[in-house]
This record gives C-alpha cells, structure tokens and sequence, in this order.
C-alpha cells in the first residue's frame, strides 16, 4: 500500500503539470487584451505597450511559459490583473465558502441518498421502492440551474422563507445546498440500492436471516455494511466535484465561492485568476480522489492486498 501511495503522489506533479499546460494555451489562444483591463479601456498605445512590458505579455509564448511553469515552481500563482493583489491571497479567500457549500450539500445528498436506498432495497419492486427511484431519477435528470432558479422562485421570491442568494448566514446556505443535493442524493440513492440488493442475495445474509434476524436488521447489519464501497466512492467523487467548483449555483445564488470568482475571472479576462483557481482546484480533485482510494483499501482487505 505504501508502495501505491508513493506512485500516486510521484503522479501527481505530472497531472497538475498538464492540467496547467492544458490552462495556458487555453487562455493564451482566447481573444482579447489582459494589458487593457490593465490599463483601463480608454489608456492610449504607449500605456498599452508599457503595461505589457511589465507584465511580460510582449515576450514570445514559450518564453511566458516557461516563465508561468517557473513561478509555479516556485509556489507563486501570480497577481491577479484586475484585482492587483496575489492570486493565492484570492484562493484563500474565496475557497472556504466553496468547501462550506460542498460539504453541506454532499452531507444532505447522503443522509438522503442512502435513506432512500435503503428504504428501496427494503421493499423491491414496492410502491416505496418506484416512489424512491423515481425521485432519484427526477433529481439526477434535473439542471442544476433550472432547479436553483426554482427554489428562488418558490422559497424566496414567493414564500420569502430564505434569502435570494448572498453568504454569511445558515439560511443563505439553504437553497444552494439542496440545489447540489438534488443530484448528488438521486446518485448515492441509486447506488446503495443496487449495492444493498446484491449483498442481500448472498449466503451469509441469508444465514444472518437464518438465525433470527429480521429482514431490516439482516440488511441493515450484514447487507449494508459490505455494500458501502461503491456509495463511499459515489460520496467521495461527488465532494470532490464539489469541492472542485460548483459554478452555476454559486453564480445564481451569488455565492462566493471560488468556481465564481473563477468565471468572473474568465469573462474580465484574468488570466493569473483563471490559471492559478484551475489548478488549485484540480489538485484539490486529485487529492479527494486518492483519499477516497485509501480510504477504500482501508475498509476493504481485499483492496489493500491488491495495492501492494
């Protein structure tokens, strides 16, 4: 297992190297002139070509790239163009709020998912079980930013129970939540269905069943415990995508988050923002990745003995 460890951590420098690789041309190739955001809209030629001197832009590309690939060498993400101010400073500032949102929403969604899993395993092909699936299904098929803007509509605009968007209270937490664990609870329901009802066929929950337990306690004992691999990877993935920027419900909502301030660096053409978010965020996606890896060959002998 050890072993496993040192190859993905060796791994990763490779990945973020070609997540940021990827970034830069990307940007490089969209149109647009970041020394004018600089400089202001009306600055004349020569304020134009001073501000790209001291931003570098006039050198060649692969001279700028070995440049960007050097300063994240060096652990510096740059300064944001519109902001002025370091971009790591940005990240700290606007992270907090997505991991706050993130792990809220992926703690509903699987209080929910796997309630309603387990309710549907109970009973197969029962009216709890097609009411439960189908509510899975509706949540997994349903936009993100049509359901968001609904919420508004009903509990905000119309109720007046929560705030529009906005952040610093439980009750602006409310609907952005619910809107990313709509998805996520429809997924993990799904998953700790199938899982559970193929752990209940097997032999040893049958002679669980044999001695005495009910089904409820036979499923809820033996047959869940053995199937919660697959829902923790499900759970794990999701906080990951979480964590990795939730840009529409973080705009619709006016949550500051950093999957928005992300997008609002993409359309001011903040390059330095754009850049440095992206591959924070892919290394945070990454690392959710490996911990959801050990943690499965941590419940699973099986696993660690393939890791070796």
């Amino acid at each position: 297992m050890t072993a496993y460890l040192v190859r993905r951590i060796l791994w990763l420098p490779v990945v973020l190297w070609g997540i940021a690789t990827l970034v830069f041309f990307i940007l490089f190739a969209i149109p647009g002139d970041p020394a004018r955001l600089v400089a202001g809209q009306h600055a004349d030629a020569q304020t134009l070509e001073a501000v790209r001197a001291r931003l570098k832009l006039d050198r060649p590309v692969a001279e700028q790239y070995v440049s960007f690939l050097g300063r994240l060498a060096r652990g510096d993400l740059g300064t944001s163009y519109r902001q002025q101010r370091p971009v790591a400073e940005i990240i700290a500032e606007r992270f907090p709020a997505t991991a706050i949102l993130a792990v809220t929403a992926v703690a509903l969604a699987s209080l929910v998912g796997i309630g309603a899993g387990l309710a549907a395993a109970s009973r197969p092909r029962s009216l709890v079980d097609g009411a439960a699936m189908g509510g899975a299904l509706l949540g997994v098929s349903t936009p993100v930013f049509w359901l968001g803007l609904i919420l508004i509509l009903v509990f905000a605009a119309k109720l007046r129970w929560f705030p529009v968007g906005g952040y610093g209270t439980p009750a602006h937490l409310v609907l952005p939540a619910v809107t990313l664990a709509a998805v996520s609870a429809g997924t993990i329901a799904r998953m700790t269905r199938s899982s559970v009802l193929e752990m209940a066929s097997r032999e040893f929950v049958r002679a669980a069943r044999a001695r005495g337990l009910s089904k409820g306690q036979a499923l809820i004992r033996h047959a869940f415990r053995n199937a919660l691999l697959p829902v923790i990877t499900v759970i794990g993935l999701d906080l990951a995508g979480l964590l990795g920027g939730a840009v529409a419900t973080e705009t619709i909502f006016s949550w500051p988050g950093l999957g928005r301030a992300i997008m609002d660096a993409v359309r001011a053409r903040d390059v330095p923002v754009v850049e440095g978010g992206v591959l924070f965020l892919a290394a945070v996606f990454v690392t959710m990745n490996l911990a959801v890896d050990l943690l499965y060959a941590v419940l699973d002998p099986r696993v660690r003995e393939s890791m070796r």
